[in-house]
């Protein structure tokens, strides 16, 4: 597993960006697909449908999309991981510390609440009180999902050596990263 200042064994291709809610994936994914003039794909705009319901499509959408010689998106979902992991050739695994990306996730729900932001096919954000207390509320997933990333992110580097794994621990890694790009 490389670190942010290791260098890459080749320029990155075909790209994932994991870590928990709040980490910041969708950020870094964008932060890389301008950097280095991939095309970009958000997952969750694949995968939620109206009334946040999941897409029939989505798995057609993700083997479609990752079929192209180059490409940046976030690592989630079960039932594409995989899929996208075989066709991968890097992953960026943010894993900033957990209160990092607990106040994140917790202002970035209450923004978007606050301004109805409109998310994916028409969804708006549940309140927070969702967030907390729902047991699928971002908070609560957020919290529940923060340590699954310590054993499927090593275990995909083991079951996929083609792969560049990354691992950033801190912001200013992040941005260090980038820069060197």
């Amino acid at each position: 597993m490389l670190a942010a200042h290791d260098s890459l064994d080749h320029r990155p291709r075909r790209v994932l960006v994991a870590g928990v809610s709040g980490a910041g994936k969708s950020t870094l994914a964008l932060r890389i697909s301008e950097r280095l003039a991939l095309p970009y794909t958000e997952i969750d705009g694949l995968y939620h449908g109206p009334n946040w319901t999941p897409r029939d499509a989505f798995v057609a959408d993700v083997e479609e999309f990752s079929r192209a010689a180059e490409w940046v998106t976030e690592w989630q979902y079960r039932a594409v991981r995989e899929l996208l992991a075989e066709r991968a050739d890097t992953l960026v695994w943010l894993d900033l510390p957990a209160g990092v990306t607990l106040g994140r996730v917790i202002r970035r729900t209450a923004r978007r609440r606050r301004t109805r932001e409109v998310l994916w096919n028409g969804n708006l954000q549940p309140g927070l009180w969702h967030a907390f207390t729902h047991r699928d509320g971002i908070v609560r997933w957020a919290v529940s999902t923060r340590r699954t990333y310590a054993t499927s992110v090593p275990e995909v580097e083991r079951s996929h050596p083609h792969l560049q794994v990354v691992r950033l621990r801190r912001q200013r890694d992040v941005d260090a990263w980038i820069a060197r790009l």
